[in-house]
């Protein structure tokens, strides 16, 4: 039986991605071809991300892109904004009270997107932070934040912006340079549908001059971006990088580059809409609020009486098919579909419901229509 993994990252990965990894091994600290090579990546990225803004791409899953934010912009006592209304929101402020970071937590549900009013009211009476993190798409939950009108905001007052866009770049136009992104990170293994292992960010002059001036030392040496400032005029690299992930993942950005960055994010909103409209009508609830809901992945709620864990694991020996759970206060309330990069096509979201449906019949639970057959319907 042939296997399909939808879940939101890691995603399948295409052939085309595959072929590329396999291409032989060079030296990267020693090949001035590949110092073009990466170069050449970077200025992709930039396009990706429509940015004039530096692009690094670095050895370590995405959580390593916004552990070396953290790592490189915070100093002892800095006082940090973290928004949080979910899972990663909370994570920044791990990683801010790692680095001796003064953490104030401005809070939302995890159903509640936050609104401009009420940024900009908590801003009005405490803006002495030195930057503020804010998650784009909180993958465990489904949910996005606005942070075309949030970032701006917090630019007004001064602040640096670093944006956790891992789930999201890809699904969605981003302009870090427009809406005052300062920091903006993306891990391989999501929209992009590379393997998992590459985190990637372009980060503003601004926020390279805070880095530059710390007056204490970066803590570490793995996740300290300042090592990267001038590696292409030195022609050196940190650390030896993975050069059969690069290779995958420059075909990755070219597979997206290729289809229009536009065009891309539009497939991904068309069926993130259709994926829910098939769900809401087979009488699931969608979570959260559907103005709320991501274009990359849908959360909906677990019905009563099926154990989570259970159905997921039949779902994927017996049916071929694997969707997500969550965790934290999330864990065995809802399931996730992962309709990103190289999910976010029609025949492998039919093909993810016909196994669901199989699956829902097995564990007792009945729609009034299947949800293959809704799917199918809505064209």
């Amino acid at each position: 039986m042939e296997k399909l993994m939808m879940t939101p990252g890691p995603t399948e990965v295409s052939d085309r991605v595959r072929r590329a990894m396999s291409a032989p091994i060079v030296n990267p600290d020693l090949d001035d071809q590949f110092f073009l090579f990466y170069k050449a990546l970077t200025e992709k990225v930039q396009n990706l991300l429509q940015t004039k803004n530096q692009v690094l791409i670095i050895n370590g899953e995405g959580i390593l892109g916004l552990e070396a934010a953290c790592a490189s912009l915070i100093e002892k006592g800095d006082r940090v904004l973290c928004l949080s209304n979910g899972i990663f929101g909370e994570g920044f402020a791990d990683f801010v009270r790692l680095y001796g970071g003064e953490v104030v937590i401005f809070n939302e549900d995890y159903k509640i997107p936050f609104s401009l009013d009420s940024l900009r009211d908590f801003l009005a009476k405490d803006s002495a932070f030195k930057l503020a993190t804010i998650v784009h798409c909180e993958t465990p939950s489904g949910l996005v934040n606005p942070i075309e009108t949030l970032c701006p905001v917090l630019k007004e007052f001064g602040i640096i912006t670093v944006v956790d866009a891992v789930s999201s770049i890809g699904g969605y136009v981003i302009k870090p340079d427009e809406w005052g992104i300062d920091v903006l990170l993306g891990g391989s293994q999501k929209c992009l549908s590379a393997p998992p292992g590459l985190s990637f960010m372009s980060i503003s002059d601004q926020a390279w001059r805070v880095m530059e001036s710390r007056k204490q030392p970066v803590v570490g040496y793995y996740a300290n971006l300042t090592l990267w400032k001038h590696w292409f005029a030195n022609k050196y690299f940190p650390y030896t990088q993975p050069v059969s992930d690069l290779y995958g993942f420059n075909a990755a950005v070219d597979i997206v580059l290729e289809e229009g960055i536009e065009q891309f994010a539009l497939r991904h909103k068309a069926i993130a809409e259709k994926v829910r409209r098939t769900l809401k009508t087979a009488g699931f609830e969608i979570f959260p609020d559907e103005k709320a809901a991501s274009n990359t992945v849908t959360a909906f709620v677990i019905p009563d009486g099926i154990d989570d864990g259970q159905f997921r694991k039949y779902l994927w020996e017996k049916c071929g098919v694997m969707i997500a759970g969550s965790w934290g206060q999330l864990a065995g309330r809802v399931w996730r579909i992962g309709h990103m990069g190289e999910n976010c096509r029609e025949e492998k979201v039919y093909r993810t419901f016909v196994a669901m449906d199989k699956a829902l019949r097995e564990f007792g639970y009945k729609t009034h229509r299947t949800l293959a057959s809704i799917y199918a319907e809505l064209g």
